[in-house]
Protein backbone atom coordinates (compact mmCIF):
# COMPACT_ATOMS: atom_id res chain seq x y z
CA UNK A 1 0.00 0.00 0.00
CA UNK A 2 0.85 3.98 -0.28
CA UNK A 3 0.91 4.09 3.63
CA UNK A 4 3.13 0.87 3.90
CA UNK A 5 5.61 2.52 1.37
CA UNK A 6 5.82 5.85 2.72
CA UNK A 7 6.44 4.21 6.35
CA UNK A 8 9.48 2.18 4.68
CA UNK A 9 10.77 5.72 3.28
CA UNK A 10 10.49 7.45 6.89
CA UNK A 11 12.61 4.58 8.54
CA UNK A 12 14.87 5.17 5.63
CA UNK A 13 15.16 8.46 6.27
CA UNK A 14 15.73 7.89 10.05
CA UNK A 15 19.12 6.13 9.32
CA UNK A 16 17.60 2.19 10.07
CA UNK A 17 20.45 -0.30 9.34
CA UNK A 18 20.12 -1.57 5.88
CA UNK A 19 18.63 -5.14 5.95
CA UNK A 20 16.77 -4.24 9.45
CA UNK A 21 13.54 -2.97 8.04
CA UNK A 22 11.89 -4.64 4.91
CA UNK A 23 9.22 -4.04 2.69
CA UNK A 24 7.52 -6.68 0.70
CA UNK A 25 5.00 -5.45 -1.75
CA UNK A 26 2.31 -7.91 -3.04
CA UNK A 27 -1.01 -9.68 -2.40
CA UNK A 28 -1.47 -10.56 1.17
CA UNK A 29 -3.15 -14.18 0.40
CA UNK A 30 0.26 -15.09 -1.29
CA UNK A 31 3.01 -13.26 0.98
CA UNK A 32 1.15 -13.59 4.04
CA UNK A 33 1.25 -17.60 4.09
CA UNK A 34 4.98 -17.97 2.57
CA UNK A 35 5.68 -15.96 5.59
CA UNK A 36 4.01 -17.71 8.36
CA UNK A 37 5.12 -20.71 6.72
CA UNK A 38 8.77 -20.13 6.46
CA UNK A 39 10.99 -22.10 8.27
CA UNK A 40 13.48 -19.13 9.24
CA UNK A 41 10.88 -16.96 10.54
CA UNK A 42 10.38 -16.74 14.29
CA UNK A 43 7.90 -14.34 15.25
CA UNK A 44 4.88 -13.11 13.77
CA UNK A 45 2.66 -9.53 14.58
CA UNK A 46 -0.49 -9.89 12.78
CA UNK A 47 -3.18 -6.98 12.85
CA UNK A 48 -6.68 -8.08 10.91
CA UNK A 49 -9.28 -10.50 11.45
CA UNK A 50 -10.11 -13.46 13.90
CA UNK A 51 -10.34 -15.72 10.88
CA UNK A 52 -6.75 -15.19 9.62
CA UNK A 53 -5.34 -14.51 13.17
CA UNK A 54 -6.53 -18.32 13.95
CA UNK A 55 -5.10 -19.80 11.20
CA UNK A 56 -1.98 -18.16 11.54
CA UNK A 57 -1.42 -19.31 14.99
CA UNK A 58 -2.59 -23.13 13.83
CA UNK A 59 0.15 -22.78 10.75
CA UNK A 60 3.47 -21.40 12.83
CA UNK A 61 2.67 -24.26 15.38
CA UNK A 62 3.64 -26.54 12.32
CA UNK A 63 6.92 -27.82 12.46
CA UNK A 64 8.62 -27.02 9.03
CA UNK A 65 12.47 -28.31 8.58
CA UNK A 66 15.31 -27.12 9.48
CA UNK A 67 13.40 -25.26 11.78
CA UNK A 68 14.47 -24.96 15.68
CA UNK A 69 12.37 -22.74 17.23
CA UNK A 70 8.93 -22.26 18.10
CA UNK A 71 7.46 -19.64 16.39
CA UNK A 72 6.14 -16.65 18.47
CA UNK A 73 2.99 -14.89 17.70
CA UNK A 74 1.39 -11.59 18.40
CA UNK A 75 -2.07 -11.17 17.02
CA UNK A 76 -4.35 -8.05 17.16
CA UNK A 77 -7.87 -9.75 15.71
CA UNK A 78 -11.53 -8.56 16.06
CA UNK A 79 -14.07 -6.93 18.21
CA UNK A 80 -17.91 -6.81 18.43
CA UNK A 81 -16.89 -3.70 21.22
CA UNK A 82 -19.99 -2.85 22.97
CA UNK A 83 -21.37 0.50 25.10
CA UNK A 84 -23.53 0.37 28.30
CA UNK A 85 -25.89 3.08 28.51
CA UNK A 86 -27.81 2.91 32.03
CA UNK A 87 -30.55 4.80 33.80
CA UNK A 88 -28.45 7.40 35.26
CA UNK A 89 -26.03 8.35 32.55
CA UNK A 90 -25.60 12.07 31.32
CA UNK A 91 -27.32 10.99 27.67
CA UNK A 92 -25.38 14.44 26.25
CA UNK A 93 -22.46 13.01 26.44
CA UNK A 94 -23.86 9.20 25.91
CA UNK A 95 -25.34 10.15 22.44
CA UNK A 96 -21.84 12.09 21.45
CA UNK A 97 -19.83 9.64 22.39
CA UNK A 98 -21.92 6.43 20.59
CA UNK A 99 -21.77 8.50 17.56
CA UNK A 100 -18.12 9.20 17.72
CA UNK A 101 -17.05 5.24 18.35
CA UNK A 102 -19.57 4.21 15.83
CA UNK A 103 -19.22 6.31 13.11
CA UNK A 104 -15.79 7.69 12.71
CA UNK A 105 -13.94 6.29 9.98
CA UNK A 106 -17.31 4.61 9.04
CA UNK A 107 -17.00 2.20 11.71
CA UNK A 108 -13.63 0.80 10.12
CA UNK A 109 -11.74 0.47 12.97
CA UNK A 110 -11.43 -2.55 15.18
CA UNK A 111 -12.32 -0.52 18.11
CA UNK A 112 -15.66 0.91 17.27
CA UNK A 113 -18.33 0.36 18.77
CA UNK A 114 -20.81 -1.79 17.49
CA UNK A 115 -23.47 -2.54 20.36
CA UNK A 116 -25.23 -0.06 22.30
CA UNK A 117 -26.76 -1.59 25.36
CA UNK A 118 -29.41 0.59 26.65
CA UNK A 119 -31.47 -0.48 29.75
CA UNK A 120 -35.10 -0.39 29.36
CA UNK A 121 -35.29 2.92 31.41
CA UNK A 122 -33.84 5.22 29.04
CA UNK A 123 -33.93 3.09 25.77
CA UNK A 124 -36.67 5.25 24.14
CA UNK A 125 -35.50 8.78 25.15
CA UNK A 126 -31.70 7.58 24.36
CA UNK A 127 -32.77 6.04 21.01
CA UNK A 128 -34.34 9.36 19.34
CA UNK A 129 -31.81 11.53 20.41
CA UNK A 130 -29.32 8.72 18.90
CA UNK A 131 -31.23 8.87 15.83
CA UNK A 132 -31.72 12.31 15.73
CA UNK A 133 -27.73 13.02 16.02
CA UNK A 134 -26.80 10.52 13.34
CA UNK A 135 -29.48 12.20 11.03
CA UNK A 136 -27.19 15.55 11.18
CA UNK A 137 -24.28 13.25 9.70
CA UNK A 138 -22.45 14.56 6.88
CA UNK A 139 -21.95 11.28 4.73
CA UNK A 140 -19.44 12.40 1.56
CA UNK A 141 -16.08 11.94 0.16
CA UNK A 142 -12.74 11.67 2.57
CA UNK A 143 -11.26 14.62 1.47
CA UNK A 144 -14.16 17.25 1.93
CA UNK A 145 -13.86 18.86 4.98
CA UNK A 146 -17.46 18.35 5.92
CA UNK A 147 -17.58 15.11 6.14
CA UNK A 148 -18.34 12.84 8.92
CA UNK A 149 -18.86 9.49 7.26
CA UNK A 150 -16.36 8.72 4.50
CA UNK A 151 -16.27 5.71 1.79
CA UNK A 152 -15.41 2.28 3.42
CA UNK A 153 -12.20 0.69 1.73
CA UNK A 154 -13.02 -0.93 -1.13
CA UNK A 155 -16.32 -1.99 -3.30
CA UNK A 156 -15.79 -6.03 -1.84
CA UNK A 157 -16.43 -4.38 1.78
CA UNK A 158 -19.31 -2.06 0.46
CA UNK A 159 -21.18 -5.15 -1.16
CA UNK A 160 -20.16 -7.36 2.29
CA UNK A 161 -21.69 -4.71 4.40
CA UNK A 162 -24.83 -4.10 2.43
CA UNK A 163 -25.74 -7.84 2.45
CA UNK A 164 -25.26 -7.77 6.20
CA UNK A 165 -27.22 -4.70 6.12
CA UNK A 166 -30.31 -6.24 3.88
CA UNK A 167 -30.03 -9.73 6.24
CA UNK A 168 -30.64 -8.06 8.98
CA UNK A 169 -33.60 -5.68 7.66
CA UNK A 170 -35.44 -9.07 7.54
CA UNK A 171 -35.07 -10.00 11.26
CA UNK A 172 -34.81 -6.79 12.84
CA UNK A 173 -36.12 -3.25 12.97
CA UNK A 174 -34.50 -0.34 11.35
CA UNK A 175 -34.49 2.46 13.57
CA UNK A 176 -32.58 4.67 10.61
CA UNK A 177 -30.80 4.67 7.04
CA UNK A 178 -28.95 7.32 6.14
CA UNK A 179 -29.09 7.55 2.30
CA UNK A 180 -25.60 7.16 0.51
CA UNK A 181 -24.11 9.38 -2.56
CA UNK A 182 -24.56 6.92 -5.37
CA UNK A 183 -21.46 6.86 -6.79
CA UNK A 184 -18.24 5.61 -4.75
CA UNK A 185 -17.84 3.07 -2.11
CA UNK A 186 -20.51 4.52 0.59
CA UNK A 187 -22.33 2.85 3.00
CA UNK A 188 -24.70 5.22 4.95
CA UNK A 189 -25.08 4.93 9.16
CA UNK A 190 -27.71 1.94 9.78
CA UNK A 191 -28.99 1.61 13.15
CA UNK A 192 -31.01 -1.31 13.96
CA UNK A 193 -33.38 -0.98 17.23
CA UNK A 194 -34.21 -3.75 19.38
CA UNK A 195 -31.93 -6.60 18.52
CA UNK A 196 -31.41 -10.38 19.28
CA UNK A 197 -28.39 -9.76 21.78
CA UNK A 198 -27.62 -13.51 19.91
CA UNK A 199 -28.06 -12.93 16.25
CA UNK A 200 -25.63 -12.51 14.24
CA UNK A 201 -25.96 -8.68 13.97
CA UNK A 202 -25.23 -8.80 17.72
CA UNK A 203 -21.93 -11.53 17.62
CA UNK A 204 -20.46 -11.01 14.34
CA UNK A 205 -17.90 -8.51 13.42
CA UNK A 206 -19.03 -6.22 10.54
CA UNK A 207 -16.54 -3.54 10.06
CA UNK A 208 -18.86 -0.74 9.31
CA UNK A 209 -20.69 2.13 10.19
CA UNK A 210 -23.85 -0.15 11.25
CA UNK A 211 -25.08 -0.26 14.95
CA UNK A 212 -27.04 -2.58 16.58
CA UNK A 213 -29.01 -1.31 19.97
CA UNK A 214 -30.26 -3.81 22.46
CA UNK A 215 -32.39 -3.21 25.26
CA UNK A 216 -32.19 -4.95 28.79
CA UNK A 217 -33.89 -4.39 31.88
CA UNK A 218 -31.10 -3.28 33.86
CA UNK A 219 -27.17 -2.87 34.56
CA UNK A 220 -26.67 -6.72 35.67
CA UNK A 221 -28.51 -7.87 32.41
CA UNK A 222 -26.60 -4.88 30.43
CA UNK A 223 -22.74 -6.03 31.57
CA UNK A 224 -23.82 -10.15 31.08
CA UNK A 225 -24.97 -9.26 27.25
CA UNK A 226 -21.92 -7.02 26.72
CA UNK A 227 -19.92 -10.05 27.95
CA UNK A 228 -21.85 -12.80 25.61
CA UNK A 229 -19.44 -12.53 22.58
CA UNK A 230 -16.18 -14.47 21.54
CA UNK A 231 -14.64 -10.90 21.43
CA UNK A 232 -13.11 -8.81 23.85
CA UNK A 233 -11.30 -6.18 22.93
CA UNK A 234 -12.96 -2.70 24.10
CA UNK A 235 -16.12 -1.66 25.24
CA UNK A 236 -17.20 1.45 27.47
CA UNK A 237 -19.68 2.58 30.30
CA UNK A 238 -21.73 5.80 30.64
CA UNK A 239 -23.08 6.03 33.92
CA UNK A 240 -23.09 8.17 37.14
CA UNK A 241 -23.15 5.48 39.48
CA UNK A 242 -19.92 4.36 41.29
CA UNK A 243 -21.21 0.58 41.69
CA UNK A 244 -21.90 0.22 38.06
CA UNK A 245 -18.28 1.73 37.53
CA UNK A 246 -16.98 0.13 40.20
CA UNK A 247 -18.67 -3.53 38.52
CA UNK A 248 -17.46 -3.01 34.90
CA UNK A 249 -14.10 -2.17 36.01
CA UNK A 250 -14.17 -5.58 37.69
CA UNK A 251 -16.65 -7.48 35.60
CA UNK A 252 -16.08 -5.94 31.99
CA UNK A 253 -14.41 -8.60 29.64
CA UNK A 254 -12.55 -6.13 27.32
CA UNK A 255 -8.84 -5.97 27.38
CA UNK A 256 -9.42 -1.75 26.95
CA UNK A 257 -12.56 -0.33 29.49
CA UNK A 258 -13.48 3.50 29.01
CA UNK A 259 -15.84 5.11 31.28
CA UNK A 260 -18.00 8.36 30.17
CA UNK A 261 -16.27 9.07 26.88
CA UNK A 262 -16.12 7.40 23.39
CA UNK A 263 -14.38 3.70 23.24
CA UNK A 264 -11.87 4.50 20.19
CA UNK A 265 -8.39 6.44 20.04
CA UNK A 266 -6.08 4.98 22.48
CA UNK A 267 -2.91 6.75 22.70
CA UNK A 268 0.77 5.29 22.90
CA UNK A 269 1.75 5.29 26.55
CA UNK A 270 -1.48 6.42 27.90
CA UNK A 271 -3.98 3.52 27.21
CA UNK A 272 -2.26 0.70 25.97
CA UNK A 273 -4.27 -1.14 23.27
CA UNK A 274 -4.88 -5.17 23.51
CA UNK A 275 -7.97 -7.20 23.93
CA UNK A 276 -9.06 -10.80 25.55
CA UNK A 277 -10.88 -13.62 24.20
CA UNK A 278 -9.90 -13.94 20.38
CA UNK A 279 -9.97 -10.79 20.48
CA UNK A 280 -5.94 -10.91 20.44
CA UNK A 281 -2.90 -12.14 22.61
CA UNK A 282 0.56 -10.56 23.81
CA UNK A 283 1.35 -7.55 25.00
CA UNK A 284 -0.41 -4.51 24.91
CA UNK A 285 0.78 -2.40 21.95
CA UNK A 286 1.92 1.11 22.81
CA UNK A 287 2.50 0.16 26.47
CA UNK A 288 6.49 -0.72 28.35
CA UNK A 289 7.02 -4.14 27.42
CA UNK A 290 5.38 -4.16 23.96
CA UNK A 291 9.21 -4.11 22.49
CA UNK A 292 10.48 -6.85 24.36
CA UNK A 293 8.25 -9.54 22.56
CA UNK A 294 10.65 -9.12 19.80
CA UNK A 295 13.59 -9.94 21.82
CA UNK A 296 15.00 -12.84 22.92
CA UNK A 297 15.95 -12.90 26.79
CA UNK A 298 18.60 -14.33 27.90
CA UNK A 299 19.81 -15.22 32.40
CA UNK A 300 23.79 -15.36 32.14
CA UNK A 301 25.25 -16.09 35.62
CA UNK A 302 28.55 -16.08 36.47
CA UNK A 303 30.78 -16.72 39.38
CA UNK A 304 33.00 -13.95 39.56
CA UNK A 305 35.22 -15.23 43.12
CA UNK A 306 38.19 -16.23 41.44
CA UNK A 307 40.73 -19.27 42.82
CA UNK A 308 44.39 -18.93 41.60
CA UNK A 309 45.46 -16.90 38.75
CA UNK A 310 45.36 -17.56 35.18
CA UNK A 311 47.94 -17.08 32.77
CA UNK A 312 47.53 -13.51 31.13
CA UNK A 313 47.46 -14.17 27.45
CA UNK A 314 48.72 -11.79 24.72
CA UNK A 315 51.67 -10.00 26.75
CA UNK A 316 53.52 -9.37 23.77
Amino acid sequence: SVVACKLAEIMVDAGIPAGVFQLLPGVGEIIGPFLVNHPQVSLIAFTGSQNVGCKIFADAAVLRPPQAHLKRVIAEMGGKNALIIDASADLDQAVKGVVTSAFGYSGQKCSACSRVIVVEAIYPLFLERLVEAVKSLVVGLAEHPATQVGPVIDAEARDRIQQTIDKAKAETSVALEVTPPEDGYFIGPVIFEDVDPQSSLAQAEIFGPVLAVIRVPDFAEALRVANSTVYGLTGGLYSRTPSHIEQAIAEFEVGNLYINRDITGALVDRQPFGGLKLSGVGSKAGGPDYLLQFMEPQTVTENIQRQGFAPLEDLD
